[in-house]
């Protein structure tokens, strides 16, 4: 199965990796035009309704395949306002070959009269819910007709992720969906196939343009990220805040030591650094962090730049305990995860040695040893995000892999600007699309760069947004 979402971006995979939505329109097509085929008898009429939008167009390529039963096509709505280039040419077509094709601007002029078979090919799996004029009343024409009704994709109206049908919904008899079965559909009083329309796998196996826009979270999402850091170190927790800043976030706080507040303040202006008085994070520390990070809805980055005192690592465990929120957890705190039940929502992100140390597979090939990553992750209960030259982002059902970026990445720090990006997209996003979009942006950050070594992960820092929102 896969949403409506999901869907949207494995075609915009499949565009990224050489196949056009064009040519998939084509396959669709085909595809609905050979259950017209079943349906219909020699000499019978063929009537089909095509909305203004990719799912009337893969009904305007129906047509074509369809000759034989010399189709009556209905466009809903003036042709200029076709929302689509690939759907325009369609309907260009079609009128150029001399189809008997006709724009219709008021449905009450549908006549369907004695026709055999209906084409649905109004509204996707993108728009749900009652419909709107002119589709309210061409749905209720169709309803009425004595013919079988063929819904392209989703009937009109359905959601195709929950299934609700409004009372206006096309009511099929047939449906052909493309590529995978859609949750929403599973329940429907109707035939349902799916259709191969030559979507490659590795569009819904690797992480490409598509899982960017999926995981990406509106401008306007208002994120606040906390990021709980440093000790003995201070660029780790540095480069995740500002990533997270450079990522969408709208504020992003450090909490930190005194004794290296300045220094964190220092790497940037945009940070709002929050000290406590130890030398590293301690469990006294624990509930007011907990209470800052709840009171203003963090999304919490626990674990760049830790160390590995005893007492941080209490402080960590005591945290996870806690926290109910979203939450990226890496580097020394990582160790910590197994050990806890926790409420919160976590993606961790080891590389391969933190992987190991978490209980998890000790592998040289990440990739190759996806599937052991995606049940260690089912155990776990947490996404995992494994870094490698190939990240391997599961949770423990569903497992993604990219392989973006560069050899330079191997460079300190790239982990830390990915976990804060993870954070960014986290708000409003499903965990597994913020990782993986997440990882996508960092790998192509440090391709923008190109260069062949002496890559810094600051540098990755000015090219995400380019990335995020030049690339879309």
């Amino acid at each position: 199965m896969i949403t409506a979402a999901r869907m949207g971006a494995v075609d915009r995979n499949a565009e990224a990796l050489g196949v056009p939505r064009k040519q998939l329109m084509e396959s669709s097509g085909n595809s609905v035009a050979r259950t017209v085929r079943e349906e219909a008898s020699e000499g019978d009429s063929v009537v089909i309704i095509a909305g203004r939008g990719n799912n009337g167009g893969d009904a305007l390529v129906a047509a074509r395949f369809l000759d034989e039963y010399d189709p009556s096509i209905y466009l809903l709505g003036r042709p200029e306002t076709i929302s689509t280039d690939i759907a325009r040419e369609n309907w260009e077509a079609l009128e150029a070959a001399g189809y008997d094709a006709e724009a219709v601007t008021d449905s009450t002029d549908l006549d369907f009269g004695d026709s055999a078979v209906i084409v649905d090919g109004m509204l996707g799996t993108g728009i749900s819910g009652e419909l709107r004029e002119p589709e309210a009343t061409a749905a209720h024409e169709i309803n009425a007709a004595e013919a079988t009704v063929v819904s392209v994709d989703v009937p009109s109206g359905v959601d195709a992720d929950s299934g609700d049908v409004p009372e206006s919904a096309v009511e099929a008899d047939r449906v052909v969906t493309f590529h995978d079965g859609k949750p929403g559909l599973a329940d429907l009083d109707c035939e349902v196939s799916v259709a191969d329309i030559g979507i490659p796998a590795a569009a819904e196996r690797y992480v490409g343009p598509g899982d960017l826009e999926l995981g990406t979270p509106a401008p306007d999402a208002g994120t606040r990220v906390f990021v709980i850091g440093g000790g003995p170190y201070t660029g780790a927790p540095a480069l995740s805040a500002q990533a997270a800043l450079r990522s969408g976030a709208e504020l992003s706080f450090l909490a930190c030591p005194e004794s290296i507040k300045d220094v964190l303040a220092g790497y940037a202006e945009d940070l709002i650094v929050q000290e406590y008085e130890s030398d590293r994070l301690s469990p006294a520390e624990v509930e007011g962090l907990i209470e800052t990070a709840t009171k203003h809805d963090d999304v919490v980055v626990l674990g760049p730049g830790l160390g590995t005192a005893d007492e941080t690592l209490e402080a960590a465990r005591t945290f996870l305990e806690e926290f109910e929120g979203p939450m990226v957890v890496d580097a020394d705190a990582l160790s910590i995860v197994p050990e806890v039940e926790t409420d919160a929502t976590l993606i961790c992100t080891p590389n391969r040695k933190e992987l190991a140390k978490m209980g998890g597979p000790e592998l040289d090939d990440l990739e190759a040893g996806a599937d052991e990553i995606e049940a260690f992750a089912a155990e776990l209960g947490h996404v995992v995000m494994a870094k490698a030259e190939a990240d391997v982002v599961t949770d423990g059902e569903h497992t993604r892999i990219s392989t973006r970026g560069t050899p330079g990445m191997t460079v300190g720090g790239t982990g830390d600007t990915l976990a804060g990006i993870i954070a960014a997209f986290i708000k409003g996003a499903d965990p597994l699309d913020a990782a993986a979009a997440a990882a996508y942006a960092n790998g192509r950050a440090a391709e923008r760069l190109d260069r062949g070594g002496g890559l810094l992960a600051s540098d990755l820092l000015d090219e995400l947004p380019e990335v995020i929102w030049g690339e879309r």
